[in-house]
């Protein structure tokens, strides 16, 4: 590293990456407005914690199942062009939902459909997103331009799960109108892609694992195998990547139970979900504002490894709040250590990568969502069988037992030098 600290702002200063980070902002905002407008509409109609949590498992299942297909897609095809035609299926998919609401035609199916085609979606855009990412700013601004985009995605859930709670609740839009708002945002995000350069993948002084590209002749299941090799025979690696399966499995699985935890446990309302949501976010923001210029500095993984236990703890603490006011700060101090410690382990592990698998082994990282997502329903059924706050204690006794794991293993690594990784 040239030195310790950058700007923080520094890779909004390249314009092809500042249209990417515009346009996944906008792309957020109309998710989390679908991720919280679900999760109403799932507990409005069956008043349990069991169906919400299968409205995340179909999320989870699709993404797991097209998360290894699209870190394919994304080292050998336009990562623009797959990012357009996802962004265009999400979009549509909005409209569906909000012409079903209100033609008066909703059933509890048509949000399990929603839910996986954002999950297949997912897979396919973000694998490209990341893996342009690195070819925009290069290595040495990633992980700023990476914590940046996760500010955008924190940014996002400042506002669009409030004003999503706050459309739903209100007479003149309620849910069909939210969902066409997050239409109308996902155009934005679509038109915003239009003008991104094509970008190549480029093997040229790359480490001899960076074979040249044989995809002409490769089936997509053999790119999968050869990419989940890679990363697993390379600690610094598989380390983060197993660990950021169990972290975010468990811990971040809080969200899909926020309306659990406000209307179940304290009584509230659509509008409260979207203020402890919101508060959750602006955790999240201020973390990332803080962690950007910190990101690309020789200390990353200290301050993940206290993320990580931040983070299990505060949600420990959440299964004990007493009010909704507590609840609320609990929150956003859980949005700050998440967002923190997703954004280091994709800075530490897309660094440690070759040019080559880029795309496969982002997939890998965005693979604990997909864990997350489909622990919702049994963690649904522990909610219902022994109280919501038994399982938040639990989902943050686990986290906490891993980063115990994690830093064990760190210390193991330090202790047995590795081979250094040519880029």
């Amino acid at each position: 590293m040239k030195s310790e600290r950058t700007a923080t702002f520094a890779a909004l200063g390249v314009p092809g990456f500042r249209l990417l980070w515009l346009s996944g902002l906008f792309s957020f905002m109309s998710i989390q407005m679908q991720f919280l407008l679900r999760a109403l509409l799932a507990w409005d109609l069956t008043k349990s914690e069991g169906a919400l949590g299968i409205v995340f498992f179909c999320f989870g299942l699709a993404l797991g199942i097209s998360t290894l297909f699209g870190g394919v897609a994304a080292d050998r095809l336009s990562k623009r062009r797959l990012m357009l035609f996802g962004q265009m299926v999400l979009l549509l998919g909005s409209v569906g939902m909000g012409l079903a609401l209100a033609t008066d035609v909703i059933h509890y199916w048509m949000l399990l459909v929603s839910s996986a085609l954002q999950g297949l979606m997912f897979g396919l855009i973000g694998p490209a997103r990341i893996s342009m990412t690195t070819e925009l700013v290069g290595r040495e601004r990633l992980g700023n331009a990476i914590t940046l985009s996760s500010l955008s995605l924190s940014g996002s859930r400042v506002i669009a799960p409030t004003g999503a709670g706050l459309l739903a609740g209100w007479a003149l839009f309620g849910l069909a109108g939210a969902y066409f708002v997050s239409a109308a945002i996902a155009t934005l995000s679509y038109v915003l892609l239009m003008p991104l350069p094509e970008t190549k993948r480029s093997v040229a002084g790359s480490s001899d694992d960076a074979r040249p590209v044989r995809h002409a002749r490769s089936s997509p299941l053999a790119e999968i195998r050869e990419g989940i090799r890679y990363a697993m025979s390379r600690p610094e690696l598989r380390r983060p990547i197993v660990t950021s399966i169990i972290v975010i499995m468990f811990g971040f699985s809080y969200v899909a139970f926020q309306p659990a935890l406000v209307e179940g446990v304290f009584g509230l309302g659509d509008r409260q979900v979207g203020f402890i949501s919101g508060a959750s976010s602006i955790g999240a923001v201020v973390a990332s504002i803080l962690l950007a210029s910190r990101a690309d500095s020789p200390g990353t993984g200290s301050i993940l490894i206290g993320l990580g236990f931040a983070f299990g703890a505060s949600i420990v603490v959440l299964s004990w709040a007493p009010s909704y006011v507590i609840a609320l700060a609990v929150t956003a101090a859980i949005g700050a250590a998440s967002v923190g410690f997703i954004s280091l382990i994709q800075t530490i592990v897309m660094r440690a990568t070759d040019e080559a698998y880029q795309g496969r082994v982002q997939s890998l990282v965005q693979l604990p969502f997909a864990a997350f997502a489909m622990a919702a329903a049994p963690l649904g059924a522990l909610a219902e069988w022994a109280g919501v706050r038994t399982m938040f204690l639990t989902m943050g006794i686990a986290v906490m037992l891993s980063m115990v794991v994690y830093s064990m293993a760190a210390v193991s690594d330090r202790r047995t030098p590795q081979p250094a990784t040519s880029h």
